[in-house]
């Protein structure tokens, strides 16, 4: 329901824009995003569009996405985490989205995301990874 409103709402208003954000994945992640993109419409905050894949034979109950917003010296400005996606099953993919509406994007931002924390179905336990560092090299690969 989220990524229609996100669609609808972006065709309505009218693209102004799409960029690739960058990916960043801890190595023993139970989830992998892809093709995560940024979409800018004409009004309202910049939203991320990514594919989440299970790469796991189990059932997940939940997963988070958290982005990193830096400025475009490599300045950490904002970390935001999404509300809990549900249910993710296993070696599946499905689309979600992540709306930034944390703090005001600049057009020469660079935006980071990665999955943060899973809970495979039934289970009280967390897989987590701090994915900051992986962030602030990813951008510091993408400067020219």
């Amino acid at each position: 329901m989220t990524l229609l409103f996100a669609v609808l709402t972006l065709s309505v208003a009218g693209t102004t824009g799409e960029k690739p954000a960058i990916v960043v994945q801890a190595a023993d992640s139970p989830v992998r995003l892809d093709r995560a993109t940024i979409l800018s419409g004409a009004d309202g905050q910049p939203i991320v569009l990514y594919a989440a894949t299970n790469l796991t034979d189990d059932q997940l109950d939940q997963f988070t996405v958290m982005a990193f917003v830096f400025d475009e010296k490599g300045t950490l400005k904002a970390r935001q985490v999404a509300p809990g996606r549900r249910t993710l099953d296993a070696r599946s993919t499905k689309y979600s989205t992540l709306v930034l509406d944390g703090s005001p994007i600049d057009a020469t931002d660079v935006i980071v995301v990665g999955v943060n924390q899973s809970q495979r179905a039934g289970s009280e336990v967390w897989w987590r990874a701090d994915l900051q560092t992986a962030a602030e090299a990813a951008t510091q690969r993408k400067k020219p």
